[in-house]
């Protein structure tokens, strides 16, 4: 996508490297930094350098990348290394201290994506989405549909709940399809309350956009969910998606559950 990338930079030197890079003619949004914990003082130097930086009107954005727990100590032990923070103690020891100190990092961050069910291509495309269009202006939305018994997704801004319409898994002929299709998308749209919804949520999520620009916020996650996370949830968030869209947003709609049954 064209951007200069440098892993495990000191968060302190990360004015200078805006410097560097205005020095050789790259682009100021087009240079990343990979930062973590490995980094001494990282929190103090990290909302310095961000201080610094935003003083100085360089844009910054932060993107924060997390996992679960479980899915932690599964690739910690695939690759035999060692937590840098467990010490003398247990891996989910040095997690759980790598957690406290990213909380404030993790709650000012512009997009945090939940990597835990990502392989790369996926991770890929999430990151492609939001950092691949820069030309294109405007609040970039995120919907993914989800299934409530696989647990909703940790990083959603905001959470649509679809389990008030039918369920298409009781009628025998729409059980084995998905809401992307036309027979399942129908049934669900034109339920009882389906129309009303998608009509006041449109208005209500076009005051939340709004709110948002203004605030500087870039980027946001709308979950919509069901139980299963195969019908209901798949045809409200394709149709939401395609409602956004039409009222001028940049809108990538995705089916996290969508096939796990």
């Amino acid at each position: 996508m064209g951007w200069f990338v440098i892993d495990n930079l000191p968060p302190g030197l990360l004015f200078s490297l805006a410097e560097e890079a205005g020095k050789v003619n790259l682009a100021a949004d087009k240079v990343a930094a990979v930062v973590d914990v490995r980094s001494l003082a990282f929190t103090t130097d990290l909302n310095a350098a961000i201080e610094e930086l935003d003083g100085r009107g360089v844009g910054v954005r932060v993107m924060f990348l997390e996992a679960s727990d479980d899915e932690l100590v599964r690739r910690f032990e695939n690759v035999r290394r060692p937590h840098p923070l467990q010490g003398d103690g247990r891996l989910v020891d040095g997690i759980g201290r790598e957690r406290g100190i990213l909380r404030e990092v993790r709650a000012n961050a512009d997009l945090v994506i939940d990597t835990s069910s990502l392989n790369v291509h996926e991770l890929r495309n999430k990151v492609v989405s939001f950092f691949g269009g820069e030309d294109r202006p405007g609040l970039k939305v995120s919907v993914v549909s989800f299934g409530y018994k696989y647990g909703m997704p940790v990083d959603a801004d905001l959470v649509v709940d679809c389990r008030f319409l039918p369920n298409p898994h009781w009628v025998p002929e729409l059980r084995p399809m998905n809401g992307l299709d036309t027979p399942v998308r129908d049934y669900v749209l034109n339920q009882p309350g389906a129309k009303e919804f998608l009509d006041g949520y449109e208005d209500v999520f076009g005051v939340v956009a709004a709110g948002y620009t203004r605030e500087g916020k870039s980027y946001v996650t709308l979950a919509v969910g069901c139980t299963g996370g195969k019908h209901r949830s798949v045809a409200m968030a394709e149709e939401i998606g395609s409602r956004l869209r039409e009222d001028g947003m940049d809108v990538q709609v995705s089916h996290r559950d969508m096939g796990r049954e």
